[in-house]
């Protein structure tokens, strides 16, 4: 059995309180690998305005943004990460497979310590 392991890490600072999780680490890769928010959105199936809504969030909870919005024009606007949205994105997946792994360890032993339940027979 592999446990389906997801977490949240929440830290209050400055009198906002982050938030990061598996689906805004998800829009922020969409937004790196599309170069927009709107694309991002689309591919992941939510709103553009739940995602910006979740961009802006981030933003307003960091010391220096994840994400950079450039006003359209005649080359079009565009969406990028700032390296601060690279390394919480990097950061976030290291610890997640770290916290998978570790969990994965305790449940085994766990398991094996711990005698199945045998259903009986009808």
């Amino acid at each position: 059995m592999r446990p389906d392991i997801k977490f949240h890490l929440h830290r209050a600072r400055h009198g906002a309180a982050l938030a990061i999780g598996p689906g805004k680490v998800a829009l922020l890769e969409a937004i790196a690998q599309t170069g927009s928010i709107s694309a991002a959105a689309k591919t992941l199936g939510m709103s553009y305005r739940r995602a910006w809504i979740l961009v802006d969030e981030t933003n307003r909870c960091l010391v220096r943004p994840a994400v950079r919005a450039a006003a359209g024009g005649m080359r079009g606007g565009g969406t990028a990460l700032t390296p601060t949205g690279v390394e919480l994105v990097h950061r976030y997946r290291k610890l997640e497979r770290r916290t998978k792994t570790a969990a994965e360890r305790e449940l085994a032993s766990l398991f094996r310590s711990v005698p199945a339940r045998v259903s009986p027979a009808k």
